[in-house]
């Protein structure tokens, strides 16, 4: 991105401005399929609630950080689920910045899903939506990773999928401050028995002191 944007306070009118401002460089084939992704999803959000992220400064520093960061933890050659993907985030966003990987979305609440197989209709992306939780989902088809944000804390998604590791290759999810208050509380329920858990990064959350997380789950290899 060669355009710049002082953060007065005044929003960033493009989405061009808004990953100018976290220093972002993308592809010009990227960037437009992700405004597309942003007009359809923020028409979407006026009738259903699909995200809190409605300007391009949020959408950015919140929901492309974050899928891009996750990015860098995956293979091009997973089998990835995203868990409880809402408005398509991070799954949707992932599809976009890496067309050639294999994502599916899983969405329980059957309206949400209607929406998002008309968004990835309409953007193009060979993603398959499932109306159904991902639990479920893995009672027939198996996964080399599954990604989330915001779809609970650590212990329910342990319980969630605990008898479902046949299935999953590991759980990577995206994490904010309160992580290591989450892995307490799983230690707690006694559900990280027999779970690794690494950190496989850690970065700024852009605009605030905050810090958020990749984390990564699975059986231990012992």
């Amino acid at each position: 991105m060669t355009e710049e944007h002082a953060d007065t306070g005044e929003l960033p009118g493009t989405l061009a401005l808004a990953l100018g401002e976290c220093q972002l460089e993308l592809p010009a084939e990227t960037v437009d399929r992700l405004g597309q992704y942003c007009q359809l999803l923020w028409q979407w959000n006026q009738r259903l609630n699909l995200t809190r992220h409605t300007n391009y400064r949020t959408f950015v520093q919140r929901d492309v950080v974050d899928t891009l960061q996750l990015s860098r933890c995956l293979a091009e050659d997973d089998e990835i689920l995203d868990v409880g993907s809402g408005g398509g985030v991070p799954g949707v966003i992932l599809a976009i910045l890496q067309p050639q990987w294999q994502i599916s979305l899983a969405e329980s609440v059957a309206k949400k899903a209607r929406a998002l197989e008309t968004i990835v209709g309409q953007l193009d992306l060979p993603v398959p939506v499932h109306a159904e939780r991902a639990e479920k989902l893995l009672e027939d088809l198996r996964f080399t990773a599954l990604v989330s944000r915001a779809v609970g804390p650590l212990w329910k998604m342990l319980f969630w999928f605990q008898s479902h590791w046949a299935s999953v290759g590991r759980l990577v999810v995206i994490k904010g401050p309160r992580w290591v208050e989450e892995r307490a509380e799983a230690r707690h329920r006694g559900l990280m028995h027999g779970i690794e858990l690494r950190r496989l990064a850690s970065y700024p959350m852009p605009g605030t002191e905050s810090e958020s997380v990749i984390l990564e789950l699975r059986p231990s290899r012992e």
